[in-house]
């Protein structure tokens, strides 16, 4: 599920912000991008954040910016100074004694530190409050989304109970049509004198029964009302996406067995709301 949150804090000369914002995805996959101020504790912040966002693609920035001059840096100049020996020691032999050296010196490691101050436990506190802040905004957001989504799913479920009722409705004209489709027939072909009633009725008995839709039509009844029923309970996603596998189930035994033209319409589009809530339950937990 797509989500922002963003928020901001100053601590004595900082200014902290943190961003975290998300899509979708079925596993988590957290990146994180820690100011080195706070990167002591980037593990920490890390699970601070999985458990907030649970799953999805989730990008977390934490910013610095300080107000007052950089911190001061010092040159290391026992270090330097040795450095500095061995490489012009080492140009000599080479001839290449005219090759600048000390900008190389100078890029090595530990020759040049940078002094700043130890991040105490009030500083941590603050931190934390401000990656909390960000994360209240982040969930807020996606409820906001969720409700929409909720909305939806809604609307096009009873679009399906809808359209379920007007099967329900064409059900009971389909046999009669099929019958008298069927009768037609065989006395287009038999001639009327020629057709056994009583053989006629066993064989429209066992044909009907074989496009007969009632259990469908109970079993996607009720899978729908299940459908909406669970939506209200919490991280509902994967059961969801369960009972709409169920409900495309029955709704394409019901086409296989419509064999009726306007029957198989309102099919399509059981299909085609069913489709849409698919895509959508993808977004949810």
């Amino acid at each position: 599920m797509t989500g922002f949150g963003r928020h901001t804090g100053t601590w004595g000369d900082k200014k902290i912000t943190v961003e975290v914002k998300s899509l979708n995805s079925k596993m988590l996959d957290l990146n994180a991008r820690i100011s080195s101020w706070y990167r002591d504790q980037e593990a920490l912040m890390r699970q601070r954040v999985a458990r907030a966002a649970e799953r999805g693609k989730v990008d977390v920035l934490l910013v610095v910016e300080q107000e007052s001059e950089a911190p001061r840096v010092t040159l290391n100049k026992p270090l330097a100074a040795a450095y500095y020996k061995q490489l012009k020691d080492f140009a000599r032999e080479v001839h290449e004694a005219d090759t600048p050296i000390l900008p190389t010196v100078l890029g090595l490691p530990e020759v040049l530190r940078s002094e700043r101050q130890e991040v105490t436990t009030e500083e941590w506190e603050a931190v934390y409050g401000i990656l909390d802040a960000a994360l209240q905004a982040f969930d807020a957001f996606r409820k906001t989304e969720g409700a929409l989504l909720q909305e939806e799913l809604l609307g096009r479920v009873q679009r399906i109970q809808h359209h379920l009722h007007e099967i329900i409705g064409m059900d009971g004209k389909r046999q009669l049509n099929v019958k008298e489709r069927i009768r037609k027939h065989l006395e287009e072909h038999l001639g009327k004198v020629s057709i056994d009633q009583n053989r006629f009725e066993q064989e429209m008995i066992y044909y009907l029964e074989k496009m007969d839709i009632t259990e469908e039509k109970v079993r996607l009844d009720t899978h729908c009302r299940y459908f909406l029923n669970t939506m209200l309970e919490d991280q509902a996603g994967r059961k969801l996406g369960f009972i709409a596998q169920e409900i495309g189930r029955e709704i394409n035994t019901i086409g296989s067995k419509a064999n009726d033209a306007e029957m198989q319409q309102t099919v399509v589009l059981m299909k085609d709301e069913l489709e849409k809530v698919k895509e959508q339950l993808l977004n949810i937990l």
